[in-house]
């Protein structure tokens, strides 16, 4: 990922909080027992195989492992180093790319799915929207995607609680749907949980290529 001058400070200072702090995030992600999320399985349940899919902000990297485990190819892109190299170590034949969101290396139309777990609401709404609009052009026709955002109406800085200075969009259901219908996604499924994987309240959806 470059961070050029016209980087929003919120999208800066995040980046740092997750390289600064990639021991606190290895100890909650990287280091408990894995538990499969219950949109990732809904989602597979939608995949072909062997289905070519991105595990985008894949982190500490034990979604990307499970889905290699179920015979999907698996390519996972992250920005932050410390957490790739774990991700690495952990699984040295899995595709892992230092990548930036906004910018993703990734070519027209090769996708069957993306996966994007509590990585888009890092982004500001205008450029979550932007990227909605790319990851629509990377997949195939009828390309899946699966996707966790936060909930709620105050998109802020975390300023306290664990790992604070990291910034959150907060989404309201019809906001996000509409957001996906005009960057050329057909909503599949879009819900509202509490404390699943994650503390919070937080919209699970998932999406076609139209």
């Amino acid at each position: 990922m470059t961070t050029r001058h016209t980087t929003p400070r919120e999208i800066t200072q995040t980046l740092r909080t997750y390289e600064h702090d990639a021991e606190s995030f290895l100890k909650q992600w990287g280091r408990k027992r894995y538990k499969r999320p219950a949109l990732l399985l809904q989602w597979t349940a939608l995949l072909h195989q062997p289905a070519l899919v991105l595990d985008l902000g894949c982190g500490a990297g034990q979604d990307a492992r499970y889905l290699k485990t179920l015979g999907y190819r698996v390519i996972g892109f992250d920005r932050s180093m410390p957490l790739l190299r774990f991700a690495k170590r952990r699984s040295e034949s899995l595709p892992l790319v230092q990548a930036d969101l906004r910018a993703l290396p990734i070519r027209i139309g090769t996708l069957d799915g993306i996966w994007a777990a509590a990585s888009l609401m890092h982004l500001p709404k205008p450029m979550a929207r932007q990227v909605l609009v790319r990851l629509r052009d990377s997949v195939r026709p009828n390309g899946l995607l699966a996707a966790t955002v936060t909930h709620g109406w105050r998109s802020r800085v975390k300023q306290k609680g664990w790992m604070p200075g990291r910034y959150f969009a907060r989404w309201k259901k019809e906001e996000l749907a509409r957001a996906l219908h005009r960057a050329g996604w057909e909503v599949l499924s879009l819900c509202v949980v509490s404390n699943r994987e994650r503390k919070g309240r937080w919209i699970n959806v998932i999406a076609r290529r139209m």
